[in-house]
C-alpha cells in the first residue's frame, strides 16, 4: 500500500476508527466483518487519504484482507491483498501454460500472495515478492501492471542511459504481446507460503494448461517467512532433519519391547475380549518396537520427535511408517514409504464399490499413483494429494476437500450460472459415491506398484470386487520417475566379483 497510516483521526459520518479495531476484526471469527477505514497518508502528494479494509473470505479458499487507499487531493488509488489467516503446511507452485492466440486463458483469476514470485521462462523474466504485493488480479493484469510499471521511468531512462532504455523497450514490446496473447508462454507463480491460487477454469476436472505442485520449505524460505532458523541451519529443513537424526545415533530411543505391538495387541484383546478388535489389530504383522529420533518441525523449525518402524502388509510389501509431532505449533505430519527395491513392473488396482464394507477398506495411496473414478470422470495425477494411508471413505473426503481448497473461486461472485451449476452437480455426485445408491469404480494406477486396497477376505483370491493388474511402465514414466538415470553397473560389478570370491573359497 502506498498510504502510510497518520497520526491524526477524525471522527466523521464515514466511521474513522484506529488501527486496533481493524486488528481485532482480523481476529474475529465473524465471516461478515464490517468495512473500517482509516485515514492516511498519501505518498504521491502528501496529503491525507483513506484507506478501507474488509476482512473477507473466499468459498473454499482462505480468509483474507482486501485493503484499498483513495486520495481525494490526488486521485491516487492502490489496493492489496494480505492473508489473514495462517501459513500452510507446503509451498506451492503453478504453472500455467498459455497459447498464443487464446485471450480467455489471460483471464484467469490470480491470488498473489506477499512471500510469491512470479517468473515467465521464454522473457527471462521475472517478479520478485517485494515488486508487487499480495494482490486479486488476472494473469493479463499482472502482465500488464508489471509492464506499466517498468515503462514509468523510461522517459528518465532514455537520458541517463539510451542504451538500457533501447533494452527496455524491446522487452516491453515482448511482455505487452503475452499480456495480449500474441505469443505463447508459461505463466509460473511459485509461493513458499502456499496461499496463492491461480483459477482452474475446467474445475472440478483437471485442467490440461495448469499443473500445481506443493513442496517442502527451506530454511531460507522459512526465514523469509518469519520463522526463527538456526544459523547451522544451511541446507533445507529435511536435509537439516536427516543429518540431525543421523549425527545423533546415540540418541534413538527405542520404546520398550511390549509396550506396542503385538504384545499389545494381546492385552487389548484379553481385557475387551473382543473379536473385532483382534481381526483389526492383526490384520497386519505389527511392529514389536518403535523407533525414535529428534527431528525438525516442517512448519515452525522447532525441535520434535520423529517416531519410525517397519511392518509387513499382506499380499503388499514392507513399509516404513513415519509419524511426527511437534509441541511447539501443534503440526502433525505422518508418511508411509516403500521399502525394498524398485518393482520392474507398475500396478492397476480396480476396485467395484458395492457394499458399505467396501467403504471400510484400508488404503495406502502412494504420492506416485493417480485415481479415477470413471462414473463421474474424476481423475487425479499423481501427486495430487500425496501419500496418504486411509479407508475408501476418507480418500473420497479427502478428494472432495482438496478439490473445494484448490479451486478458490468454485463460488465466487464473477463466477458464470454454468460453472457454479456444474461444480454443485460434481459435488452432490461425491456425496452420492459414499451414499452407495449405486456401485462404482475405484482405479488406483501406481507406475511404482507402491498403493495398496486392502482384501475383504481372508484369501485375497476369493475377494471378487478387488482386480490387480501389472503392467510395464512406458518411457516417459520412467523418465519422471528418474529411472532412466540410473546406472547400476558398478554395483552389480561388486556384487559379482564378491560372489566370485566367495565360490573361490568355497572350493578351497
Amino acid at each position: 500500500m502506498e498510504g502510510g497510516i497518520g497520526g491524526s483521526q477524525s471522527k466523521d459520518q464515514n466511521q474513522i476508527v484506529d488501527v486496533r479495531s481493524v486488528v481485532e476484526s482480523v481476529s474475529a471469527e465473524d465471516s461478515d466483518a464490517p468495512l473500517y477505514q482509516v485515514e492516511s497518508l498519501c505518498m504521491r502528494c502528501g496529503e491525507n487519504g483513506t484507506t478501507s479494509f474488509l476482512l473477507t473470505l473466499i468459498p473454499h479458499f482462505r480468509k483474507i484482507l482486501l485493503s484499498a487507499f483513495e486520495c481525494p487531493h490526488c486521485n491516487e488509488r492502490n489496493n492489496e491483498v494480505q492473508f489473514a489467516g495462517e501459513l500452510q503446511p507446503k509451498g506451492c507452485c503453478y504453472q500455467l501454460k498459455v497459447p498464443s492466440g487464446d485471450p480467455k486463458m489471460l483471464n484467469r483469476q490470480v491470488v498473489k500472495s506477499e512471500f510469491a514470485t512470479i517468473k515467465i521462462p521464454e522473457l527471462d523474466f521475472e517478479i520478485p515478492p517485494e515488486s508487487q504485493r499480495g494482490s486479486l488480479s488476472t494473469v493479463e493484469g499482472i502482465l500488464l501492471r508489471a509492464a506499466d510499471e517498468l515503462q514509468a521511468l523510461q522517459e528518465e531512462r532514455k537520458k541517463v542511459d539510451p542504451q538500457t532504455a533501447e533494452a527496455i523497450d524491446q522487452f516491453l514490446l515482448k511482455l505487452r504481446a503475452c499480456a495480449t496473447a500474441d505469443s505463447s508462454f508459461t505463466f509460473i507463480l511459485d509461493d513458499p507460503a502456499g496461499n496463492s491460487f491461480v483459477e482452474n477454469l475446467f474445475a472440478p476436472s483437471p485442467d490440461p494448461s495448469l499443473s500445481i505442485k506443493f513442496y517442502e520449505r527451506t530454511s531460507e524460505q522459512q526465514s523469509t517467512l518469519g520463522y526463527v532458523v538456526e544459523s547451522s541451519q544451511t541446507g533445507s529443513v529435511r536435509d537439516a532433519a536427516s543429518t540431525e537424526a543421523v549425527g545423533t545415533s546415540d540418541q534413538v530411543q527405542r520404546a520398550p519391547h511390549g509396550s506396542i505391538g503385538a504384545a499389545a495387541g494381546h492385552r487389548a484383546i484379553a481385557q475387551s475380549n473382543s473379536a473385532e478388535i483382534a481381526e483389526s489389530l492383526f490384520r497386519y504383522t505389527a511392529p514389536e518396537e518403535v523407533m525414535a529420533f529428534p527431528s525438525t518441525c516442517g512448519v515452525c523449525t522447532s525441535r520434535c520427535e520423529t517416531r519410525m518402524f517397519v511392518t509387513n502388509i499382506p499380499y503388499f510389501q514392507e513399509v516404513i511408517v513415519m509419524a511426527s509431532t511437534c509441541d511447539a505449533c501443534g503440526y502433525r505430519n505422518s508418511e508411509l514409504k516403500p521399502g525394498g527395491r524398485v518393482p520392474e513392473k507398475g500396478k492397476k488396482i480396480i476396485l467395484r464399490v458395492k457394499n458399505v464394507k467396501d467403504l471400510s477398506r484400508d488404503v495406502i495411496k502412494s504420492d506416485t499413483a493417480s485415481v479415477t473414478i470413471p462414473e463421474i470422470e474424476l481423475e487425479l495425477t499423481s501427486g495430487t494429494l500425496g501419500g496418504v494411508v486411509t479407508t475408501v471413505e476418507g480418500l473420497i473426503m479427502k478428494i472432495s476437500e482438496s478439490l473445494e481448497r484448490v479451486h478458490g473461486f468454485s463460488f465466487g461472485d464473477s463466477l458464470d450460472e454454468h460453472k457454479r451449476s456444474k461444480w454443485l452437480n460434481f459435488q452432490a455426485s461425491l456425496k452420492k459415491l459414499l451414499c452407495l445408491e449405486e456401485p462404482w469404480t475405484l482405479i488406483l494406477d501406481d507406475a511404482l506398484a507402491n498403493s495398496f486396497v486392502a482384501p475383504a477376505t481372508d484369501d485375497i483370491k476369493d475377494d471378487h470386487q478387488l482386480m490387480f493388474e501389472e503392467y510395464e511402465r512406458s518411457w516417459e514414466q520412467n523418465e519422471e520417475l528418474g529411472l532412466n538415470d540410473i546406472d547400476t553397473s558398478s554395483a552389480d560389478a561388486a556384487y559379482d566379483s564378491k560372489d566370485v570370491t566367495r565360490e573361490e573359497k568355497s572350493e578351497v
